[in-house]
């Protein structure tokens, strides 16, 4: 099973994720949000960011998770492309950020949007979402 897919848009990045759970879907999510950034790692040296998050619902939670990865991917010019959860409910997240120290990023990503926003499990168990990115 693929990641992440990026779909076509016209004017924005659209990914598609899935995964066996939902710390996975999490996870191939920022993972495919990471490297749309087409980051320059500075040096190879890993970075954690605790992070601590508190939402309305599952889908509100995976577009805040998201948009706290990239609004601390841009403040510390970091790239996430891990995640270790010590909490994932449908409205609440605690864990950890891992990723590497940037030179600069390729791609400006402004938001992540609710627009079109998609998520569900599928009849096979599988987790999968849809979300659109401002660029």
């Amino acid at each position: 099973m693929k990641k992440y897919k990026i779909l076509e848009h016209k004017a924005d990045l659209k990914i598609r994720a899935s995964g066996k759970t939902k710390e996975k879907l999490f996870l191939n999510m920022l993972f495919g949000m990471a490297e749309s950034q087409r980051a320059e790692i500075k040096r190879k040296k890993k970075i954690k960011r605790e992070i601590k998050i508190k939402s309305l619902d599952f889908a509100a939670l995976l577009v805040d998770f998201l948009s706290e990865a990239l609004y601390l991917s841009q403040v510390n010019k970091e790239a996430y492309s891990s995640v270790k959860f010590t909490k994932l409910t449908n409205k609440e997240i605690d864990g950890e950020l891992i990723g590497q120290k940037v030179e600069r990023f390729g791609e400006d990503i402004k938001a992540v949007t609710h627009h079109d926003l998609n998520i569900h499990q599928r009849k096979d168990g599988i987790w999968e979402a849809t979300v659109l990115f401002d660029i």
